[in-house]
């Protein structure tokens, strides 16, 4: 279940970091496009969906880490 205060303090820390960036004029660590925007968000949703299928490989126990 999302909870909601934590998601509004995380859409808040990031305007206020946003706003710190471009008042020191420094380019923003995402990407500034759409596309670029919606490629993170497709990475979230297929982690999400590889989680809810139950499917995966623990990569670092394989490798003995």
């Amino acid at each position: 279940m999302v909870n909601i205060e934590i998601s509004i303090l995380a859409l808040l820390t990031g305007i206020v970091v946003g706003v710190l960036f471009a008042y020191v004029q420094v380019p923003i660590p995402a990407p500034a496009t759409l596309p670029g925007v919606l490629g993170v968000a497709g990475i979230y949703l297929g982690f999400k969906l590889v989680e809810w299928a139950g499917v995966g490989v623990d990569l670092l126990g394989a490798l003995g880490l």
